[in-house]
């Protein structure tokens, strides 16, 4: 028994490392990220009041940055809206309207529900081809690699903007676990996410996303 849990967490380990090390390689300062079709924007924790939590506040803000400093005219974002009492994305829309980005320069992913699904969506719905992911980098490392195994020429921008608190703790222990299941995922079994429908390209206009 303790040498099948040896194998089986030297074997969560490499994997851990694998799409640690790939994912860094494409992580780029603000300044030092080329211009994309869209800065992907993932989802995080959403208060009943609509109130963005401050991790997904500071994804915004960065993803925001990127788009005033024109690395992309359009901005996707990726979060959970599978049902009608729990709405991230149309808040995470918000966020950025009142900073004054025009609707239309805004895409909804209303079926984000993890990272996996948030890539293989931008890519087959969004038609994602050149794109800048905005997340925390514990988070965003494994976010460019799943991108990147499913075939987009992704970069990703760190949004850690503050100390997030002893919460970090547990969600990089939670992250190995998120790694090795998306390295599988990626690369190996490639499912199709919960919801698939007709393409909406990111080419066009945002508010063809709109619900509200």
């Amino acid at each position: 028994m303790i040498s099948v849990l040896f194998i089986i967490s030297t074997y969560a380990l490499i994997i851990n490392y694998k799409v640690e090390s790939v994912g860094k390689k494409y992580i780029v300062s603000s300044a030092e990220a080329p211009m994309v079709d869209a800065i992907l924007v993932l989802g995080a924790y959403v208060f009943p009041s609509g109130t963005v939590s401050t991790m997904l506040n500071d994804r915004l803000t960065v993803g925001y940055e990127l788009y005033e400093q024109e690395k992309a005219p359009k901005l996707l974002v990726s979060g959970d809206h599978g049902r009608k009492d729990y709405d991230e994305v149309n808040s995470m829309k918000n966020f950025l309207k009142a900073k004054g980005v025009p609707g239309k320069d805004v895409f909804m992913d209303h079926a984000g529900f993890s990272t996996y699904e948030s890539m293989y969506r931008a890519r087959d719905i969004f038609k994602v081809r050149k794109v800048i992911i905005v997340t925390q980098e514990y988070h965003l490392k494994r976010a460019v690699f799943v991108a990147r195994a499913l075939g987009l020429e992704a970069y990703g921008v760190a949004s850690d903007k503050r100390d997030y608190g002893q919460v970090m703790g547990m969600y990089q222990l939670r992250e190995i676990a998120a790694r090795n299941k998306d390295f599988l995922w990626a690369k190996i079994i490639k499912p199709k996410p919960t919801y698939l429908g007709d393409a909406i390209p990111v080419f066009g206009d945002g508010k063809a996303t709109d619900d509200q």
